[in-house]
């Protein structure tokens, strides 16, 4: 790893992210780990809606997560469904 605080940190073999500062959370989708990028700022800004609607919810968190992610189209049923089980978990724990 090499760079700083000012200049940004970054691999010295591929210039990428180094893996220690990858904050990508990882969630189960179909079965697979799939990494969403954001995701508690998309479950956060979706709580702020106060909206009761499961669908509603997960249609709001589809449209965010898909903003910031690549989200295939056949997939879009099993990535609702993980981003809905994560933002209850996310309610449940912090209120």
């Amino acid at each position: 790893m090499a760079g700083d605080d000012k200049d940004g940190y970054y691999c010295t073999i591929c210039g990428g992210i180094p893996p220690d500062k990858i904050t990508t959370k990882k969630i189960l989708i179909d079965g697979k780990e799939t990494g969403i990028d954001q995701l508690d700022w998309i479950i956060e800004e979706v709580k702020k809606l106060k909206i009761s609607d499961v669908n509603a919810i997960t249609e709001e968190l589809l449209k965010r997560t898909m903003e910031l992610n690549y989200v295939p189209t056949k997939k879009k049923e099993e990535y609702g469904a993980a981003l809905l089980g994560e933002y209850r978990k996310f309610v449940l724990t912090n209120g």
